[in-house]
């Protein structure tokens, strides 16, 4: 179990985890009106939450974990006493123009159904849902038993579920688009072609309807 700072040092050392944070945060800034306000859901210590706000975007806060909101709490304090981040204990708290996750949260979840239903009473219309996901294909992991095992779920029915503590879920992207159904549909997905057996995280976009 990582305290708040091992996890935040540890995110940060990584350089590949670094690319991958500035690609997802380039193509959120990218999709964001200027001075929008962003529900960062599943915050952790508040890396994209303090990167949102320094580009002039209200940057509201969710995070289950006390480990990491200790930590946010501290990374953020300037924001947090300006205003410019606001911590939320729940998602519907605020009314934003998008909500990001970032580095698997939603992986975390069993079925997106009732978090879509959520969310849809969080997004104003035209707004967005930009997720980051660990990609089911990504060819890396088909030295571990327990990707193997599962090939033939991910086949049959998009998904699996990693037996482990943590219960890590896999999903196919078309299986996060029939969940988000009707309040949004999924307009892009990055990477495609080749970018499936390579990449280990997938950007999905989720227009609100």
């Amino acid at each position: 179990m990582h305290t708040g700072e091992q996890y935040h040092e540890f995110i940060l050392a990584s350089q590949r985890d670094r690319m991958v944070r500035d690609r997802f945060q380039k193509m959120a800034r990218g999709l964001l009106p200027a001075g929008a306000d962003v529900l960062d859901f599943g915050a952790g210590t508040g890396i994209d939450a303090k990167a949102f706000a320094a580009a002039g975007h209200r940057t509201f806060v969710y995070e289950p974990s006390e480990a990491m909101c200790e930590y946010l709490a501290q990374y953020c304090r300037d924001e947090i006493a300006r205003k410019s981040i606001i911590t939320v204990a729940s998602p519907l708290a605020c009314k934003v123009q998008a909500v990001t996750a970032n580095f698997a949260v939603l992986n975390h979840f069993a079925d997106h159904t009732s978090l879509f239903e959520e969310l849809s009473r969080v997004v104003h219309p035209g707004g967005f849902v930009l997720a980051n996901m660990l990609n089911p294909y990504y060819l890396g992991d088909a030295r571990y038993g327990w990707w193997r095992a599962n090939l033939m779920n991910l086949v049959r029915h998009g998904r699996y579920a990693i037996a482990s503590e943590s219960r890590i879920h896999r999903f196919a992207p078309r299986v996060m688009a029939q969940a988000a159904a009707p309040h949004f549909r999924l307009e892009r997905l990055v990477p495609r072609g080749f970018g499936w057996a390579t990449d280990l995280y997938m950007f999905l976009l989720f227009r609100r309807i």
